[in-house]
């Protein structure tokens, strides 16, 4: 009796133990399925679907982005977020014509909402091929007419472009070069961009003024403005360009970065035949042309700068000397030497002549150091093989220097004036210029014979 109570009372709690074990290892499996979950979702599990998307209307939209990073069942909620209408009203807004908002700096504050909302996308998308990237954000950004290159009615006084632009640059940034050719190729499939750069570059300069402004703000708003390295810039502005013959690279240099009316925005295309223009018109052309020159721009050589240089000069026909020299002098001295020495090795030396005497014009003109002109006069005789091609030059020189000067004096005589006197104006610089130019090669003549001695 008591062994059989005995028995019975252990196989009784063997049976319990038994059963306990089972339903413990029942209980671990399903907290470890949950403590799965809360760590992709977090107290977030708990959330329908709906609260959660409310609770990212109390969040910035830089918050969303570190959000994004914390898992990636959230990441794939934020994106299914970002792709309804409440998340696009949220996310993408367009009040791109009015940017003066109490308290901010016109257009600061939606340039760094679609700074951060660039942030966002790229660390949504983060675990995406490039090429699946591409086409959520197309397809995302698709209704936004002002983020196409005829999209906006008003583009002048749009800061759509610009959006599209710094989004694109945050969204890019630290990719390698052969995910941005894909993304250069995506944008030209959108917006068609060869077929209307072929439209213009065939077209008469100004012919097609409005398309011109189009490309122009395009290709400088999306495309280029926004790179904080040189090297990126020089990358895109060669995407840009290098499709082209070096006549149509010409063109569409002068339309991105050539002078603009300040009425209307339109390329002026007269402006560098007609009359010496400022720095201010040329700037833009002078800063493209030292981006390329620059070794980060690895697919150009110099032969191919000082080429599109030529081409530039022609635009629509020959610009006046004294724009040409002061294209020159503000794109760098590495570019101004190899265009004059090329000058100097292919036997032009009457034109080379001719162009020194505008250097020292533009020298006296715009204020700059006499001696610098007379320096680089001095390098480029270095490169003429024979001391008679070296001589033949500086007696250029000298002719070209009267030659001009009787020129401007002969229009002067003849009365042919205008409101502000310019002929004479230009007689007196160039005057000017010519002494200045003289006293610099006596004081370098003179300082080279203190030294001989």
């Amino acid at each position: 009796m008591t062994s059989t109570t005995g028995t019975s009372y252990i196989l009784i709690s063997n049976q319990k133990r038994r059963r306990s074990n089972r339903l413990s290892r029942q209980c671990c499996d399903t907290c470890d399925t949950d403590s799965q979950s809360l760590s992709t979702l977090g107290y977030f599990k708990t959330l329908p679907l709906e609260i959660f998307q409310m609770v990212l209307s109390y969040l910035s939209v830089k918050d969303i982005s570190m959000l994004s990073m914390v898992s990636k069942t959230i990441s794939n909620r934020l994106i299914h977020y970002i792709s309804t209408p409440s998340g696009n009203r949220r996310l993408l807004l367009q009040d791109f014509h009015n940017p003066e908002l109490p308290g901010h700096r016109e257009g600061s504050y939606i340039l760094e909402h679609y700074k951060s909302l660039g942030l966002l996308l790229k660390r949504c998308t983060l675990l995406l091929p490039t090429k699946d990237r591409l086409k959520y954000i197309h397809k995302i950004l698709a209704e936004v007419s002002c983020f196409k290159l005829n999209g906006c009615p008003s583009p002048l006084h749009c800061l759509g472009l610009q959006c599209y632009g710094i989004l694109l640059q945050i969204l890019t940034a630290g990719w390698d070069e052969l995910e941005c050719h894909r993304v250069f190729n995506f944008l030209c499939e959108l917006s068609n961009l060869p077929r209307k750069v072929q439209t213009v570059v065939s077209s008469k300069p100004g012919s097609a003024r409005k398309l011109e402004l189009r490309i122009r703000l395009y290709c400088r708003s999306v495309l280029l403005n926004h790179w904080i390295h040189r090297s990126d810039s020089a990358f895109w502005l060669t995407r840009i360009l290098k499709p082209w013959p070096m006549v149509n690279q010409a063109r569409l240099l002068y339309i991105i970065f050539g002078p603009v009316s300040s009425l209307d925005g339109h390329v002026v295309w007269q402006k560098m035949i007609e009359e010496p223009t400022d720095e201010t018109s040329l700037k833009g052309l002078a800063d493209a042309i030292k981006l390329l020159y620059d070794t980060e721009a690895r697919e150009w050589t110099a032969d191919d700068v000082i080429s599109l240089v030529d081409e530039l000069s022609v635009i629509p026909r020959e610009w006046l000397m004294e724009n040409n020299a002061r294209l020159l002098i503000l794109s760098g001295n590495n570019v101004c030497f190899t265009f004059m020495a090329s000058k100097a090795v292919n036997g032009r030396a009457v034109e080379l002549a001719r162009l020194m005497v505008f250097l020292a014009l533009v020298c006296e003109k715009d204020l700059y150091c006499m001696d610098w002109a007379v320096k680089m006069m001095q390098k480029v005789c270095k490169v003429f093989s024979t001391p008679g091609e070296r001589n033949n030059f500086l007696q250029s020189v000298e002719n070209i220097f009267a030659h001009v000067i009787m020129d401007m004096l002969q229009a002067v005589l003849s009365g042919e004036h205008d409101e502000e006197d310019s002929g004479f104006l230009n007689l007196f610089h160039l005057i000017n210029a010519q002494a200045n130019f003289h006293k610099e090669i006596l004081y370098l003549t003179m300082r080279s014979n203190s030294n001989a001695v």
